[in-house]
């Protein structure tokens, strides 16, 4: 299962995190959003010792959302060592983002 990211917590575990960290920006009446929260969580699943995966609810938690421009749900970003390594809107394949992962993993 994804982590459940809030504000207050952002900076802790996606830019102070040495891990890979696929954040899934969305909303619960979002219907792409609601389609593509069960492949994150599958993701959290299957890296959940090599990477965070995690959620934040634009509608509650807006600084984040804010400061990165989030203009379209679901919007995915892969940070690195608190860097944006890849940004994704709309919804994709599983193996896009499992690729995105792998990479920042083999460097």
């Amino acid at each position: 299962m994804s982590l459940e990211i809030t504000d207050s917590i952002f900076e802790d575990q996606v830019l102070k995190s040495d891990k890979p960290v696929l954040v899934d920006f969305w909303a619960p009446w979002c219907g792409p959003c609601l389609t593509l929260g069960p492949t994150i969580d599958e993701i959290a699943d299957e890296y959940q010792d090599k990477a965070i995966v995690g959620k934040i609810n634009v509608d509650i938690n807006q600084t984040f959302a804010g400061k990165y421009g989030i203009r379209s749900i679901p919007t995915v970003i892969l940070f690195h060592n608190g860097t944006i390594i890849e940004r994704f809107v709309g919804i994709s394949p599983k193996e896009v983002f499992t690729n995105a992962i792998d990479t920042v993993l083999s460097t």
